[in-house]
């Protein structure tokens, strides 16, 4: 019995990998097709989303069967309720990826307002840590998972230069201010995509401790700064 249910553990890990995975690819190729303004590749990742979408309720509905019939307890039933969340989480950050295609396709044959430079560093960065948080997850890594989300703010700043940017551009012109808010849409979508990596993070940290806590994520330099 107990075989079998570590079998169906593991199932359900790999499958999760196997849905982070999408969801990682998702979020660079949005970017990509946006930078090449590729609008047939956005399409194609717009229509993925359902994929992303069903692979997530069937990992939903294996958890609920997985529970229904082995009954776990303790740290077993923390990992799959865990499991449970991941999945959403992840399935939130398809959509974010959805969402800069849809700016591709809406754009149609506008040019971009300015060369992506920022923004494709963003999507890499939260690839990266969503990429790390997933293994930390398998893993059963606390510390990594607790490492991990302070990087949460070169994302920010990230986000912070691109807004500033973007900015200047409509203060000198107020007439690009649509073309403008498409690449503040899309930088928004990646900051949010690294804000849920931490979200997956604290229930690494769950499964292991069995606490629920927010992780703070401002570091030693940033509490520095605001004389924190």
């Amino acid at each position: 019995m107990r075989k079998t249910f570590e079998t169906e553990i593991q199932q359900l890990k790999d499958d999760l990998l196997v849905l982070g995975s999408m969801v990682e690819q998702a979020i660079l190729n949005s970017v990509d097709a946006l930078k090449k303004r590729d609008i047939e590749a956005a399409r194609r990742l717009y229509q993925m989303d359902d994929q992303i979408n069903a692979k997530r309720y069937a990992i939903e509905e294996q958890v609920m069967v997985v529970i229904a019939t082995q009954q776990p307890m303790a740290h077993d039933l923390r990992l799959l309720a865990s499991i449970l969340e991941v999945a959403g989480e992840l399935e939130r950050m398809g959509d974010y990826a959805k969402g800069i295609a849809t700016v591709n396709i809406r754009m149609g044959e506008q040019p971009l307002l300015k060369p992506l430079i920022d923004v494709p560093r963003m999507a890499q960065k939260a690839a990266d840590m969503l990429h790390r948080a997933l293994t930390a997850f398998m893993n059963e890594d606390a510390d990594a998972a607790r490492a991990i989300p302070v990087e949460d703010d070169e994302v920010d700043a990230l986000y912070d230069q691109v807004y500033h940017e973007l900015m200047l551009f409509v203060i000198q012109d107020a007439r690009v201010i649509e073309r403008a808010n498409w690449l503040l849409w899309v930088a928004h979508n990646l900051e949010r995509v690294a804000d849920r990596v931490t979200n997956i993070c604290e229930r690494t940290i769950f499964v292991v401790t069995g606490e629920i806590k927010e992780i703070d994520t401002s570091d030693d330099e940033t509490r520095k700064k605001f004389g924190k």
